[in-house]
């Protein structure tokens, strides 16, 4: 499986009304295109991975799992705004000939989608079996079968949202303000910025895991010991693992088109979006999620008319989606294998103004 570059050389208008002249995505495919061009499946990726959903989603997609290339066509390509390949903060302005760094165009998840529907044009793709994605690539998925209704059958989401929460872009902000405490975050070079990154993923992992796993995980047999705790130097290596993989502006344009993240934005509002989404639609949350509590995923499945909601029992939180393979395979095992014409298990319900305190059904 080898990285591709698609290249769009025309004007790209953003949501902001700002202009990318061209872009580039970075993208893998695995398997064979069959006849009738009906075998693909489009993994849109989460926040810093890339395009090789091989690699960070192992157990769900490999030669022996759910998603094989052996029967399926495999696309995933690396989202607008990241480092990975794709036209991001480190590629070069064509008005200035250097690197856009903090420059580059605020974008936002719809902008992701579009530039998805152009690269899936391009490779003559007429239909997608199956796009699944989870956090922020379940909310790419969401956009793209609003801008695209007939070009994806089956939509699988997991542990995201129609919308992103007030609490989900407080920890961005929390995130962002541990990045702009390092007065170097903006200096035009590629390690800029690397302290504040480093702080910033200490922050969002707190939100990616729950209370269990650090006590199963981290816990200090040692009750003589008051400093050293392994929970602190976890913290410090998993900061320290995305810096010496991730850019600092890349990281800022990816929080801040999460935020962005509103499928009702100038269609009527969020439940007549979904409403009119026509792909059937799976909907997975994780029980332990802090980061997407599963009443997003219930609402998701409320008002999308042909969806199905199950739900993962793990103690990794959001993470969950990436961990718990087994228990994913087993429910898209189910899911596939049985008609799926099915009522919603839950009537449609309206996205209220504290959506935390909802019950739904």
């Amino acid at each position: 499986m080898e990285t591709q570059h698609f290249k769009y050389t025309f004007d790209f208008a953003l949501e902001s009304g700002e202009v990318l002249h061209g872009f580039e995505l970075a993208y893998t495919t695995w398997g064979q295109l069959n006849a009738s061009k009906s075998n693909v499946v489009w993994v849109c990726h989460a926040l810093t991975a890339n395009a090789n959903p091989a690699e960070w989603w192992a157990g769900l997609v490999g030669e022996k799992d759910f998603f094989n290339p052996k029967e399926h066509f495999i696309v995933c390509a690396n989202m607008l705004g990241s480092c990975y390949g794709s036209t991001g903060a480190l590629s070069v302005n064509p008005k200035t000939g250097e690197p856009y760094f903090a420059d580059f165009p605020k974008i936002t998840v719809r902008d992701m989608a579009k530039a998805l529907d152009l690269l899936s044009r391009s490779l003559g793709l007429v239909r997608i079996h199956t796009c699944i994605g989870g956090s922020m690539g379940g909310q790419q998925a969401l956009e793209w079968a609003l801008l695209q209704p007939d070009l994806i059958e089956n939509l699988v989401v997991i542990a995201t949202n129609a919308r992103h929460s007030p609490w989900g872009i407080a920890f961005n902000e929390a995130q962002r303000l541990a990045i702009y405490a390092d007065k170097t975050w903006n200096e035009r070079k590629e390690n800029a910025g690397q302290a504040g990154l480093k702080a910033a993923r200490a922050v969002a992992l707190l939100s990616y895991r729950h209370a269990e796993a650090y006590n199963f995980t981290q816990w200090d047999e040692d009750d003589n010991k008051t400093d050293n705790f392994k929970a602190s130097s976890y913290q410090q290596y998993q900061g320290q693992k995305l810096v010496n993989r991730f850019n600092v502006i890349a990281y800022l344009t990816l929080l801040n088109a999460m935020d962005s993240h509103n499928v009702g934005r100038g269609r009527g509002g969020v439940e007549k979006a979904l409403q009119s989404i026509k792909a059937k639609t799976l909907v997975v949350g994780i029980k332990s999620d802090l980061l997407f509590p599963t009443q997003e995923q219930v609402f998701l499945a409320c008002n999308i008319q042909n969806a199905t909601y199950k739900e993962i029992n793990s103690d990794y939180g959001h993470d969950g989606f990436l961990i718990e393979t087994e228990k994913l395979t087993r429910i898209l095992e189910i899911h596939f294998h049985t008609a799926m014409v099915q009522q919603p298990v839950y009537q449609p319900v309206k996205q209220v103004e504290k959506p935390l305190l909802r019950i739904a059904g």
